[in-house]
């Protein structure tokens, strides 16, 4: 399960957790523009937009999870199971496979306005990568600097939602996600007083009571509710420091840890999370075993280049001890 938020705090930020029972040795991919993208539909694009994100490189082609080309547009595939249908092919419409959507889309759109004119002309397929790798079930979170929005392929074919909370999670579908707020309109940030009945002298004994009720258990609905209230509550400050430490802080608070939700013979945890400066294509990310906020910048490569460059994930954890001559 996955949690994904986009914040707008003069740049805009845009990042994920990715929580499953397994790693994938994901690596931070940046796709220059000169790389060759062949999809399945037969369509070739070798001129295109540079991106970054994080994936799986398979057959020199970049499996991205998460990823923000080098317009400032943000893309996240997560989790959707029971509820994504993809399609067979359809003559005459741009049929894309459900792992291409992400650099489909990142490849040619400069806004979510773009993506949402390019998504009412395709027709996301079920074909496989391969063999070995069938296609998850997904549904995607689109954001820029001004808005976001949620695609989602069902039954019923593909919708897409605009968010305007910037969040999103797994099941249930969007739009039952954002109509379940509702049930939570009167958590509060604010110090509370006595709503329940003016016969009885209620009063506070603990800050933070006005978040009673919201939910701390680690089910999807549950996530994309706190996620919201804390993002939308979240004062950020005005550096590049601050604000990316805040972005950690409201997805650390939905982190999955080892042991508390068991799969089989396996325990899902949070495999890691990301933060991207869109602006300026700066990817930073920890690891469940690695809390140091590392940093891949996207402007700092050849974006000419036809070669994908791949960079290792940083796992092992780092500590610096004040008082002592080395790290240990």
């Amino acid at each position: 399960m996955c949690t994904a938020i986009s914040v707008t705090v003069d740049c805009n930020y845009f990042g994920r957790n990715l929580d499953f029972e397994f790693s994938f040795d994901e690596k931070v991919i940046i796709t220059p523009r000169d790389f060759k993208f062949s999809f399945k539909n037969g369509k070739t694009v070798e001129k295109h937009f540079a991106i970054i994100g994080m994936g799986i490189e398979r057959k020199n082609f970049p499996l991205y999870f998460d990823a923000t080309n080098e317009k400032g547009l943000s893309m996240a595939g997560l989790n959707f199971p029971d509820n994504a249908v993809y399609a067979e092919k359809i003559p005459a419409v741009d049929n894309v496979a459900s792992f291409e959507l992400i650099p489909r889309i990142l490849t040619q759109c400069e806004s979510v306005k773009d993506a949402c004119g390019l998504l009412q002309k395709i027709n996301i397929t079920s074909e496989a990568f391969d063999n070995e790798l069938a296609p998850s079930p997904l549904h995607w979170i689109i954001a820029d600097k001004t808005e976001t929005a949620v695609v989602e392929q069902t039954k019923g074919g593909i919708r897409v939602f605009r968010d305007t909370v910037g969040v999103l999670t797994n099941n249930p579908p969007f739009d039952v996600q954002r109509f379940n707020l509702t049930n939570y309109m009167s958590i509060t940030a604010k110090e509370t007083r006595n709503v329940f009945s003016d016969k009885v002298d209620l009063k506070p004994y603990s800050r933070g009571m006005g978040g009673i009720g919201l939910p701390g258990d680690l089910s999807s609905a549950s996530r994309f509710v706190k996620t919201c209230f804390l993002k939308l509550n979240s004062v950020f400050g005005k550096t590049e420091q601050e604000i990316i430490n805040q972005f950690f802080h409201i997805l650390y608070s939905v982190y999955q840890i080892k042991g508390a939700v068991k799969v089989g013979d396996e325990y899902e945890i949070t495999h890691y999370t990301s933060c991207c400066n869109t602006d300026r294509g700066i990817y930073y990310y920890t690891t469940y075993n690695n809390s140091q906020i590392n940093a891949v910048s996207l402007f700092t490569e050849n974006l000419e280049s036809d070669k994908l460059i791949c960079y290792d994930l940083i796992s092992e954890q780092k500590i610096f001890v004040q008082n002592a001559r080395d790290e240990y």
